[in-house]
């Protein structure tokens, strides 16, 4: 047994020496220059210490940190501190290792655990995994610790990139809706004026002239009056979750009413029917919950076959979430499209056959993935479609609760 060298007491940590003088890392290696590794050691035993800094030094590590026994050590620690790697034993006097990747979590701190322990039943080392914890090894295979060390060290740095990578697409896109904001609501009044000038020149104008003037008028007023639609459409779409989410108990049967009554006129030229089974309460934006199924039954309308569109809209539970299906008779989609149609602007048929910008279907996913559900559409040429949308089944504890 190696001497055990005297650890800090429990009110006042000292960093453990880094040992350098007679190191043999470098026959790992020695061109390569030591790897710096900061490490918080949650251990009662200065000897086990030293024998996981020696065999990290071993491999080229110049290890520099300290030990602690308690949860309080541990949080004074890291809360002063910076640590590449917590090694921790399992089994303590006071407290249990794992403990230490809980409190990491509460503090918001991405620290890489490892178990080293003396002994641990492989079913307990499997839960400690899935509770966190970035591997665990025994102390008599400490031979494996460094590159324990490394695959850990490896999977940080992946967890960091994805986050920088995510964090700056979110901030892409919030500067994408907010352009698209500013040049929608800016662009309105210019060509709102484009708009009620070209009307008056057809007013005016029409058949006073030639047929060739005629249908240039017409081009004129249609491409302004399409454009004003294109500009309306891109602002409704760029305000969709702008203000945050207002989340309450929402009531999915008044949402598809209170939508009817939106397009009323519209069920009433198709000759359209609209039944819903008895739908739940869910978490949701009210507002954005009746966007959402107008925009729904409105496409079905739209695309509607020879027939009177009949629209269909259940909903099916499972587990904690709800599954909606809003079900038409309509034309139907080709399987090779089922993505492409949620795209902004995405049009798969000319304006002359379906009017309209192409922007419905996409105000539905980015509500729906606001709300942290999912959309898609199942559907065959002539077979009428099924679009589904899952979201989220539980029920707000308070009458409001607002979100960023």
């Amino acid at each position: 047994m190696l001497p055990a060298p005297s650890l800090a007491p429990a009110t006042a940590q000292r960093p453990i020496p880094d040992g350098r003088a007679g190191q043999n890392w470098s026959r790992t290696n020695p061109r390569q220059e030591p790897q710096q590794l900061r490490v918080l050691f949650v251990e009662d035993q200065p000897a086990d210490v030293e024998l996981a800094r020696r065999a990290l030094r071993e491999h080229g590590f110049d290890v520099q940190g300290c030990a602690v026994q308690d949860p309080d050590q541990f949080l004074n620690e890291i809360r002063k501190g910076v640590y590449d790697i917590v090694l921790a034993d399992y089994n303590l006097p006071q407290w249990n290792g794992m403990e230490a990747v809980s409190l990491l979590r509460r503090e918001g701190l991405d620290i890489p655990v490892i178990l080293v322990t003396g002994a641990l039943e492989e079913a307990r080392a499997v839960e400690c995994l899935k509770d966190g914890a970035a591997d665990y090894l025994l102390k008599e295979h400490l031979t494996r610790l460094p590159e324990s060390i490394r695959q850990a060290l490896r999977e940080k740095k992946l967890r960091e990139d994805n986050k920088r990578s995510q964090q700056e697409l979110a901030r892409s896109n919030r500067e994408l809706e907010q352009f698209a904001y500013v040049a929608s609501h800016d662009l309105q009044e210019p060509l709102r004026m484009i708009a009620s000038y070209t009307q008056l020149i057809a007013d005016r104008y029409r058949g006073k002239l030639d047929d060739k003037a005629d249908r240039y008028i017409h081009y004129a007023v249609d491409g302004a009056t399409r454009m004003q639609a294109l500009i309306d459409d891109l602002l409704t779409f760029s305000r969709v979750g702008r203000q945050g989410l207002a989340l309450q108990n929402s009531d999915c049967n008044e949402a598809i009413e209170i939508a009817c009554k939106n397009l009323e006129n519209a069920i009433r030229e198709t000759g359209a029917q609209v039944e819903h089974d008895r739908l739940p309460v869910i978490v949701a934006d009210g507002r954005l919950l009746v966007q959402l199924f107008q925009n729904l039954i409105s496409n079905s309308i739209k695309f509607r076959g020879t027939e009177a569109p009949h629209i269909q809209i259940s909903a099916e539970k499972q587990k904690r979430e709800w599954i909606f299906a809003v079900t038409d008779n309509g034309i139907g989609i080709a399987p090779e499209h089922a993505q492409s149609i949620f795209g902004i602007f995405k049009r798969l048929h000319t304006h002359d056959e379906y009017p309209g910008s192409g922007i419905g279907l996409s105000i539905c996913k980015k509500i729906v993935e606001h709300h942290g559900g999912r959309i898609w559409v199942e559907s065959a040429p002539g077979r009428g479609a099924t679009f589904k949308v899952v979201l989220a089944s539980l029920l707000a504890k308070h009458k409001q609760e607002k979100l960023p």
